[in-house]
């Protein structure tokens, strides 16, 4: 992958980061110690986003190993600063498929979640489970939590998110293929331009970036659909 190095191997799979991921983590270390942590509560902080980065680097495992299934090999997997890729080498026709292809990243993130659930007690009282929900805790909780975020997040349906692709799969089973890819990319747009607006409105500055994304890529994908179709 141009601007991508490799940073190993799952299964067949290789996993790039691009180079702006780096760019960011040093960027973040500077802003800790800008701030005044100390370098240990900096180190920290980017442990957290390298765990978070581990999570979802899962969550696209977890999406090749679906379209494994179905005979459809992944090209690559790359991890950029807002998140990651998985490249199939051919984008699933039947509804069935994608749905499935599509819900199995959430359910890894489900599965985490539930797994550090355990480890970290989370659920013997009311107080824990509030910290967890409120974004506070040990890692172990922080990570719990950003997991249940990246769900719900992953499950709008903004196309060519994965909740956008479960629409996508959803449509097409009573519309055919390019019109249902057509109605999910306008949808999408729709997600994108409130994602500018709220992430304005809020100073979350990373939401106009995930929008710019999400407007490209369905674009992108729409052209590929009507291009093969």
């Amino acid at each position: 992958m141009k601007g991508s190095s490799r940073i190993g191997t799952v299964s067949g799979i290789g996993i790039f980061v691009h180079w702006t991921f780096w760019l960011m983590l040093a960027a973040l270390f500077g802003y800790y110690m800008y701030l005044g942590a100390t370098v240990g509560a900096a180190l920290m902080g980017i442990l957290l986003v390298l765990a978070v980065f581990g999570c979802v680097v899962l969550h696209e495992l977890g999406h090749s190993f679906a379209a494994r299934r179905y005979g459809i090999p992944t090209l690559d997997i790359t991890m950029y600063p807002i998140g990651g890729i998985a490249r199939l080498q051919r984008i699933p026709r039947e509804p069935k498929q994608e749905l499935v292809i599509a819900l199995a990243g959430p359910a890894v993130n489900l599965a985490i979640a539930a797994v550090l659930a355990v480890l970290g007690g989370v659920g013997q009282g009311a107080d824990s489970l509030a910290t967890v929900l409120a974004g506070d805790g040990g890692l172990v909780e922080m990570l719990m939590y950003v997991n249940l975020v990246l769900v719900g997040f992953n499950m709008l349906p903004a196309f060519p998110m994965d909740g956008g692709r479960v629409f996508r799969a959803l449509l097409a089973t009573r519309t055919d293929y390019r019109r249902a890819t057509h109605i999910a990319s306008f949808v999408g747009i729709l997600m994108a331009i409130g994602m500018v607006v709220y992430g304005i409105a809020t100073f979350n500055l990373a939401l106009p970036f995930v929008a710019v994304f999400v407007v490209f890529a369905g674009r992108q994908e729409v052209a590929h659909v009507m291009e093969t179709t």
